[in-house]
């Protein structure tokens, strides 16, 4: 389970995450949904020390912590519980499909080379991607590098999945295939936090919607009751304006 109390950020003047309280059960898919500039990234990459929060308590399984006293220890081991899928794929352009993902299971997780390799063979089969582990980022298509970057995350076996906008930033022919490989990822009950636009693909992959404005949880629910019955009128306002 994880669970998270107060947590807070500021940029400068500007809060961005107003006292976020959220919990999240084991194998439960969260997709978040909101305008943009209202902190959804923000509130993952705070989850990860990505963005470093100024308050709050955050519980990963048997790890809790006051996020303001964290020092690098807590943070490696944060990090360690879970895994992050940017929205630019953030893959080493220097590094093959493989290599990439290897690199945090060698750096991160401490295993050996030879371990990490055949795991990584393993998520590039699973990814549809075998015939691209020494393939470098620059000659993959927007579709294989999230892709890469998904197993990358896979790879990890972590307690939860944050995903980022993971299909922002793909041309609209390479949506449906990360989506796809999401969607087999969350068939395995993983534990997922999803920041998205995709409001089709949210219906059909969440637990558990959550419509987030001015760094505030305003409304949550399951799909249909907050895509089909929205209580809050922001919530609504926002659905016009999307669907």
């Amino acid at each position: 389970m994880i669970d998270v109390q107060g947590l807070s950020k500021r940029f400068g003047d500007t809060a961005v995450l107003n006292g976020i309280d959220l919990t999240i059960n084991d194998g439960e898919r969260i997709v978040v949904i909101g305008p943009s500039g209202t902190g959804k990234s923000t509130l993952l990459r705070c989850l990860n020390f990505l963005d470093m929060p100024e308050s709050g308590r955050l519980r990963i399984g048997d790890l809790e912590l006051d996020v303001a006293k964290a020092g690098k220890a807590d943070i490696l081991a944060v990090r360690r519980r879970t895994a992050f899928v940017f929205q630019n794929y953030a893959l080493f352009a220097n590094k093959t499909a493989r290599e990439n993902i290897t690199e945090a299971l060698i750096v991160v997780q401490k295993r050996s080379r030879i371990d990490a390799e055949a795991r990584a063979d393993e998520i590039l089969r699973e990814t549809g991607l075998a015939d691209k582990a020494d393939v470098y980022p620059a000659a993959l298509s927007g579709g294989q590098q999230q892709r890469v970057g998904i197993g990358r995350a896979m790879a990890l076996d972590t307690e939860l999945m944050l995903f980022d906008e993971p299909t922002s930033a793909l041309d609209p022919e390479w949506v449906g295939e990360v989506l796809d490989l999401m969607r087999r990822v969350a068939e395995r009950r993983q534990t997922m936090l999803i920041v998205t636009h995709e409001m089709q693909f949210a219906r059909e992959i969440a637990d558990r919607v959550i419509f987030m404005e001015g760094g505030r949880i305003v409304e949550q629910g399951s799909p249909q009751q907050l895509f089909d019955h929205p209580q809050d009128p922001r919530t609504r306002e926002f659905l016009k304006r999307v669907g």
